[in-house]
């Protein structure tokens, strides 16, 4: 057992591993372990893990063959041992005393998950920009720990859908059988929007302990133009788990605005051909699946998404 285990998918990152591994093998907490997961890389990932792992001894490796971030880190939660668990992408790295942070955070409150503040590194520019909408305060209770009913806007939004912001306890991930999709993107919402929607202790910490590199190229969000099915396959996944939680005629309105809030997103940040497709796909199937279609226009939290439905739609 130790404290944190600390859960890296790998693939293809030679020019940024480094940077990560480094911020994460001199972290202040200094009890835990670092599980490395290669997907399959092809550049020289393997052996700077295999250097590492010479130097330290917390360093675990796991090879796989590619099957993407959601099956890596599936395989890392596996032989995890730590109280609390920690995901990050090798491309992105962490403050120093981030761990140290979150785990005292987690243990103040005896909380499920914690919420850490992030930001932007920018490669074009070499400098950090900073981000509002990772952690939105203003909806968040003054007090700690809290549940998602506490929340006083749409429970969707208050958090991003991504999983390496946060701290999970290990005990809490097991119990509710929270897992990644093993699928190329959206792999981490529907484990992150079910841990929020079953956790009764949630604690925040209002600063910036992690940083998401921006425009390197070897980003997952490349992988998209492939994969523009996988947040549909990610919403109808969290449907059926707000269904079987019996939460979801509580949270329905929430999980609409917010699928078509996620479903504009991914229309309008991809390219041609596969943009007209995802069109066609959602205007012909999908926002009629996802609850979408039919809703009066008092319904929806956010005009201008609502009005670019509206222009679809016609």
């Amino acid at each position: 057992m130790c404290k944190v285990s600390v859960i890296i998918p790998v693939y293809n990152v030679e020019k940024y591993l480094r940077q990560c591994l480094d911020s994460v093998v001199h972290q202040t907490l200094k009890d835990i372990e670092i599980i490395c997961v290669d997907d399959g890389s092809s550049d020289s990932s393997v052996s700077i893990l295999e250097e590492y792992k010479k130097q330290d001894a917390r360093i675990q490796i796991i090879c796989q063959k590619n099957a993407g971030a959601g099956a890596a880190r599936n395989a890392g939660l596996r032989i995890a041992k730590g109280d609390y668990l920690s995901f990050l992408d090798s491309d992105d790295f962490f403050e120093p005393d981030m761990l140290e942070e979150a785990y005292q955070t987690a243990e103040t409150y005896q909380a499920d998950f914690v919420v850490f503040g992030s930001d932007q590194f920018h490669m074009d520019k070499q400098d950090f920009v900073s981000v509002s909408w990772v952690m939105r305060m203003k909806d968040i209770p003054p007090y700690m720990p809290f549940g998602y009913r506490q929340l006083t806007d749409n429970v969707f939004k208050t958090f991003v859908g991504w999983a390496w912001d946060k701290l999970y306890k290990r005990s809490f991930v097991l119990e509710h059988d929270l897992w990644f999709q093993e699928q190329r993107t959206s792999n981490d919402m529907l484990f992150v929007f079910s841990a929020l929607v079953t956790a009764k202790r949630i604690a925040v910490l209002n600063k910036v302990l992690a940083h998401q590199r921006r425009g390197g190229g070897a980003s997952l969000s490349v992988t998209r133009e492939k994969s523009w099915h996988c947040f549909y396959d990610a919403l109808t996944a969290l449907k059926q788990r707000l269904i079987s939680e019996g939460i979801f005629w509580e949270l329905e309105q929430d999980y609409v605005n917010y699928a078509l809030h996620f479903s504009l997103w991914n229309l309008n940040s991809l390219a041609e051909p596969t943009h007209t497709m995802l069109q066609e796909k959602l205007c012909g199937e999908w926002f009629e699946e996802l609850g979408i279609r039919g809703k009066p226009d008092g319904y929806f939290y956010n005009q201008k998404e609502y009005e670019q439905y509206l222009e679809l739609m016609k």
